[in-house]
C-alpha cells in the first residue's frame, strides 16, 4: 500500500520563518547564555529572600498589577499603571465610557489567577490548542468585538498587524497543534540547562503565538498568559513571572520591530530571544534592588531597637523620632519635627523645645540622625558598615 503523504500547508510557502525543528541551542550568543545564567540566579535570589507578610504581600500587588497593566497597555488600554493596581484591588470603578478599560484588566487578572490556581491546586496545565482557546475566550469575555471575531475560537478570516499578514485561517489549528507538541517535547534531562530551556519555551511559545495570530482578537494578551503560565509552571516566584509583560510594555516600539525582524530573513530568532531574555534581566535587577532595600530597612529598624538599652518614656520618644524619620525620608526641620506623625504629636504635645532639642542632641551623638540641608534624617547609611568589604574599583 502506498503510504498517503499529507497535503502541503500554504503557510510553507508564505510563512517559511515558522517552523517547528528543534531548536538550535547553538544560535544563541554566548551574551545570551551569560544573561540566561544571571536570570536563573537571580531568580533564585528573589525566591530565597524571607520578606515581612505585609511587604510580600504589596510587592506581589506591585508586579502583578506591573504586569497586568503591561499586558493590557501594549494592546491600547489606556489606565495608568496606578489605576490598573486600584483595579486589581478592587478600587477602581469606572463610568460606563471606560467600563470595557476595566472588563479588559479584570480579564487578564482573571487569567493569571486561574493559572496560580491550576499550578496550587495541581490541575493539568499541559499546554493544548483547548487550553489556548480557553486564555483567548477569557481575555476577550464581556467586550464588544467585531462580529467575525468570537472568544476562544480560531478565526475564519485572514489579519494582519501592521505590515504583518498571519497565515491562512485553515492553517491555524494545524500550526497550534505543532506548536503545541513541540513546546511540551521541549524537555532536557540536564538540570544546568533546566532553567534555560523553560525560560526559552516561554519566549518561543509568545513569539510563535505572535506570528500564528490564531484568533481574531486579543492575541498578544493569550500570548503573554501563555508566557505566565510557563515561567511559574518553571518554578519561577510569581512576582518575577510578570516581569516579561512590563518589558514588553516599557520597550513596546523595540517590541515590535524585534518581532518584525523574526519573520525576514535570515528570520533571526535568536535575537528576539536575546531582547527578551537580557529585558528580564534588567527587570529582575531592579526588582531584586526592590527587595534590597526592603531588607535593609528591616535591618536598620532591627539596629535602632537594639541601639536603645532601657525602655523608659524619653528612650521610647526618641526611638519613635528616629522610626518615622526613616519613613519619612525627607529632610525634615527641627521645629517641625513634632508634626511629623500623630504619635510624635502625642508625645510632643505636653513638652517643651528643651525636650525637643535634647532629644535631637541625643540622637545625633547616637549617630542615628543627622542633620543636612533642609533639616534631620535618619541616619540609615551607618548600616552599610555592615555590609561585607569589597574593593570600590
Amino acid at each position: 500500500m502506498t503510504a498517503t503523504r499529507s497535503r502541503p500547508r500554504s503557510y510553507q510557502d508564505t510563512h517559511p520563518w515558522i517552523t517547528f525543528d528543534r531548536l538550535d541551542l547553538q544560535k544563541l550568543s554566548w551574551r545570551t547564555w551569560q544573561l540566561l545564567g544571571e536570570a536563573e540566579s537571580k531568580c533564585q535570589h528573589v525566591a530565597g529572600v524571607p520578606l515581612r507578610p505585609q511587604v510580600a504581600s504589596d510587592l506581589y500587588t506591585l508586579y502583578f498589577s506591573k504586569g497586568v497593566h503591561g499586558t493590557a497597555s501594549i494592546e491600547g488600554n489606556t489606565l495608568s499603571e496606578e489605576e490598573v493596581r486600584r483595579r486589581v484591588e478592587g478600587d477602581l470603578p469606572l463610568p460606563p465610557s471606560r467600563a470595557y478599560l476595566g472588563q479588559e484588566i479584570d480579564n487578564i487578572v482573571a487569567g493569571a489567577n486561574r493559572i496560580l490556581a491550576d499550578l496550587r491546586q495541581g490541575r493539568p496545565m499541559e499546554l493544548t490548542v483547548e487550553r489556548i482557546e480557553s486564555f483567548n475566550s477569557q481575555v476577550l469575555a464581556g467586550l464588544d468585538l467585531d462580529p467575525d471575531v468570537v472568544p476562544g475560537e480560531i478565526r475564519t478570516h485572514r489579519v494582519g498587524v501592521m505590515r504583518y499578514l498571519a497565515p491562512e485561517a485553515d492553517d491555524c489549528r494545524h500550526l497550534l497543534d505543532e506548536m503545541c507538541r513541540w513546546l511540551n517535547n521541549m524537555n532536557t534531562d540536564d538540570q544546568a540547562l533546566k532553567f534555560p530551556v523553560a525560560l526559552l519555551k516561554a519566549v518561543l511559545a509568545h513569539l510563535y503565538i505572535a506570528w500564528i495570530h490564531p484568533f481574531g482578537d486579543g492575541n498578544g494578551r493569550t500570548a503573554r498568559l501563555i508566557e505566565f503560565q510557563l515561567l511559574v509552571q518553571a518554578g519561577l516566584p510569581v512576582a518575577s513571572a510578570h516581569l516579561l509583560s512590563d518589558f514588553y510594555n516599557k520597550t513596546r516600539t523595540r517590541y515590535y520591530q524585534e518581532l518584525d525582524r523574526t519573520s525576514h530573513p535570515p528570520y533571526p530568532i535568536e535575537k528576539f530571544i536575546h531582547y527578551a531574555v537580557e529585558g528580564f534581566v534588567d527587570e529582575l535587577r531592579d526588582q531584586l534592588e526592590v527587595i534590597r532595600k526592603e531588607q535593609m530597612r528591616v535591618t536598620w529598624e532591627n539596629f535602632v531597637h537594639q541601639s536603645f538599652h532601657s525602655d523608659s518614656p524619653a528612650k521610647r520618644r526618641q526611638k519613635m523620632v528616629v522610626l518615622d524619620l526613616t519613613t519619612h525620608g525627607a529632610p525634615v526641620p527641627t521645629s517641625k519635627l513634632p508634626e511629623l506623625t500623630p504619635r510624635l504629636a502625642t508625645e510632643y504635645a505636653t513638652k517643651g523645645d528643651k525636650t525637643l532639642s535634647r532629644d535631637v542632641n541625643v540622637l545625633t551623638d547616637m549617630k542615628l540622625i543627622k542633620r543636612v540641608r533642609g533639616g534631620l534624617i535618619a541616619n540609615t547609611e551607618l548600616i552599610r558598615a555592615f555590609l561585607p568589604e569589597r574593593s570600590q574599583v
